[in-house]
């Protein structure tokens, strides 16, 4: 009887192992700090009008400079307005969809419409690309506070390296954005839903990226995820905006110009300012990690290049080389954990920046001998040695520096990629 069961559920099963079907894969992310509005950001209020003679013979306080639009947009949010934001794509897809996320909003936001378009130049799509985007069937959605929500798939053509853009529509006062300053510019409408507008006619310009947190195609199997999580130096800070010459960006199209490696999509999860084991800009890296790592579909690595913010503030709060160390192994066990891979990327030279001492030198020093030799990392690439000046180690290379002795150029960006060897990712 149990063997005729057995040969019974054969008949009806599929055959073991099953067949691996396509799954979801991020092409494109960012990481949303948390929202901070700094003193003086808020738009400048009009001059008041002396109410007396005495008070008119009082010196007046020194007047403040204007508000940016992006110091306006990050006080007040918007308000029947359509937001244009344009990403890079890593690798491509036939189907996909879009999240939106408000980590840490203290109020829900309505979407009125969203929809998706292949870019052609500045807030311009190509014609007939464009596609209405839905949730539950709907044309919109709310994202409540530490929401994440899905868009429906869509039959979409993405490229590998190339532009799309994303337009959402907010019908209603949204209050601050969750936001990521990115290197990238986005358009913002004066007024009213331009979401299916071939082009948005005077736009204003603002370089990030609102409630967007990601961009996820449909991909073949084998088609894996580096995820590169760090600080302003894995954001791209420095690089030339809008010319996709941050180092994950350039690593993607190394990969993507490479046969054996094609299937492999980055996302980057970098955060100016970030710190691995306090907040500051963005929640720490210990704190984010479940988030802007877990979170990921198809995250398969993840390239830890993080800590010098924690070493340039250690006269304020005081870190040890074996306080970040400790830190790296956290983030490699719940990593293992649920079976993503850690490559430990070495800190990159930094004497010479506003916040550099001896001290920290050394902090920096010690826990990039334990990156290269402690065995712990399931791969390393020396990002330090890549971008050092060969005769004076401490320093970033004069070609590669901007000015700052801290973030590198494009042309050092370029060598921190073209240090990554592809043989770590290809056929795995």
């Amino acid at each position: 009887m149990r063997l005729s069961l057995i040969l019974l559920l054969c008949l009806i099963s599929p055959a073991w192992p099953q067949t691996a079907q396509d799954h979801w894969v991020a092409t494109w992310t960012t990481a949303q700090p948390l929202i901070r509005i700094q003193p003086g950001s808020r738009p400048a209020a009009a001059p008041s009008t002396p109410a007396t003679p005495s008070a008119a013979s009082q010196p007046a306080p020194p007047a403040r400079p204007p508000a940016s639009p992006q110091q306006r947009i990050m006080a007040q949010g918007f308000h029947n307005q359509t937001i244009r934001m344009i990403v890079h794509t890593s690798i491509g897809g036939s189907r996909m969809r879009i999240r939106l996320s408000s980590p840490f909003g203290s109020a829900p936001v309505e979407v009125g419409s969203a929809h998706v378009a292949l870019r052609s130049k500045e807030s311009e799509t190509v014609p007939s690309s464009d596609h209405a985007l839905s949730f539950n069937g709907k044309p919109g959605c709310t994202i409540g506070p530490g929401m994440v929500i899905l868009s429906d798939p869509v039959d979409f053509t993405v490229p590998s390296q190339g532009d799309i853009a994303v337009s959402l529509y907010f019908p209603g006062e949204t209050g601050p954005p969750s936001a990521h300053n990115g290197l990238h510019t986005s358009y913002v409408s004066n007024e009213g839903d331009a979401t299916a507008a071939a082009a948005i006619p005077d736009a204003t310009a603002a370089p990030a990226y609102y409630w967007l947190e990601a961009v996820d195609v449909i991909a073949p199997a084998r088609t894996s995820l580096i995820v590169a999580f760090g600080d302003s130096i894995t954001e791209g800070a420095r690089s030339t905006p809008d010319t996709n010459h941050t180092w994950p960006a350039a690593l993607s199209a190394r990969l993507a110009a490479n046969k054996s490696t094609a299937n492999i999509a980055v996302a980057n999860m970098g955060i100016g300012g970030n710190r691995v084991l306090r907040d500051i800009a963005g929640a720490s890296a210990l704190a984010r990690f479940d988030r802007d790592i877990l979170s990921q579909p198809g995250a398969k690595w993840v390239m830890m290049l993080e800590g010098i913010n924690d070493i340039g503030r250690g006269n304020i709060e005081p870190v040890s080389a074996d306080d970040l160390i400790g830190a790296y192994k956290q983030i490699i066990e719940r990593a293992h954990t649920h079976g993503i891979k850690v490559i430990g990327c070495t800190l990159t030279p930094y004497e010479g920046a506003n916040y550099a001492r001896h001290e920290g030198e050394a902090i920096r020093e010690a826990v990039n001998t334990w990156i290269r030799t402690g065995r712990a990392f399931d791969g390393v690439v020396d990002f330090e040695a890549a971008t050092r000046d060969p005769n004076d180690p401490k320093r970033l290379r004069a070609d590669f520096d901007p000015g700052d002795h801290l973030h590198p150029n494009d042309a050092g960006y370029q060598a921190m990629a073209n240090a990554v060897d592809l043989a770590m990712f290809a056929g795995k």
